[in-house]
């Protein structure tokens, strides 16, 4: 069983732009979500995938990703996922020795840029670079599925 361990934060500013390896033009749906389970379809960098993940439990959830052809993605975004669609720059760098990604979104959720990294055991220690703010790990409305449903812009 593949696991996700993963942990989210909200950016006290934009020092982390600094650091960026390389950012990546995300388009993503979800053809279910729930509580217990999602199916996700992205377009990534000219490729298609399909990732079904359970619900999440702490920062951890079973995640299953494979790579389809990217015009049934497309098709797939289109005709069959929940909308609104996702739309999001993903944004890579390095620090402490971990990979994290810089998610800033666009569309009905423009303003919104939320960091996370994966962690390959939940209590692994982690150095938290000073540009991070608030953790949201535990926080659905910050889950991509949630946002779908409720979009960064219609939050008072």
């Amino acid at each position: 069983m593949a696991t996700e361990i993963e942990r989210k934060f909200l950016l006290r500013d934009a020092r982390w732009r600094e650091a960026v390896e390389c950012s990546v033009w995300l388009r993503q749906g979800y053809l279910s979500s729930d509580a217990h389970r999602s199916v996700r379809l992205r377009i990534a960098a000219g490729q298609g995938f399909l990732t079904i993940k359970s619900g999440t439990v702490g920062i951890q959830r079973s995640e299953y990703e494979y790579p389809i052809p990217l015009v049934d993605a497309e098709e797939m975004l289109d005709r069959l996922c929940e909308k609104p669609l996702l739309e999001k720059t993903r944004h890579y760098l390095h620090f402490g020795g971990h990979r994290w990604e810089i998610d800033e979104f666009a569309g009905d959720n423009a303003g919104l840029i939320v960091a996370e990294v994966e962690l390959r055991c939940a209590d692994e220690p982690l150095a938290l670079p000073d540009w991070l703010g608030e953790e949201v790990s535990h926080d659905i409305r910050y889950y991509n599925s949630q946002l779908i449903r409720h979009p960064y812009l219609t939050w008072s």
